[in-house]
């Protein structure tokens, strides 16, 4: 007599959804991703005292220092009162100022300090440290990085 096994998918506690199973889904895949990431910065930017919110924050000022709030929330894909704590605990370490824009009273821009602009240099050998963790050559990193855009600018499209 032959026994036939069942595999753990066939069962009734494993059965497939009509939603589909978690592991095929690439809102997960995303989010898995993501949490990764965001763990694997999180020792690295400790040692440089902000958070990795922060950091993107930092990362828009290095490439575009003095801008308006409103413009680093665009950069970030964020509005504008998630962006404005951010900036507030970037102001009192030291890291950032809000200047009065000179052609626009109404409008305020956001400056990175003398320290502030010094802490690139550390975050490049961040980078650096979490591009080796991933194990992926620049030329997937790029790839992927296109296909993220890609996705990003699809999911936004109206």
């Amino acid at each position: 007599m032959i026994l036939q096994m069942s595999r753990p998918t066939d069962s009734p506690r494993h059965k497939r959804s009509q939603a589909g199973r978690l592991g095929d889904q690439l809102c997960f895949a995303l989010y898995a991703a993501t949490n990764a990431m965001t763990r694997t910065y999180r020792p690295l930017l400790t040692e440089l005292d902000i958070t990795y919110p922060q950091y993107l924050v930092l990362l828009v000022l290095w490439e575009r220092d003095g801008i308006r709030l409103g413009e680093i929330a665009e950069e970030l894909y964020l509005a504008t009162h998630a962006v404005s704590p951010i900036i507030d605990r970037l102001e009192e370490a030291g890291l950032v100022q809000r200047e009065t824009d000179v052609n626009d009273a109404r409008s305020v821009r956001v400056v990175l300090t003398k320290a502030g602009r010094a802490m690139e240099s550390d975050a490049a050998q961040v980078q650096e440290a979490v591009r080796c963790h991933a194990g992926l050559s620049s030329a997937n990193i790029t790839e992927l990085r296109a296909h993220l855009r890609a996705l990003t600018e699809n999911l936004l499209a109206e």
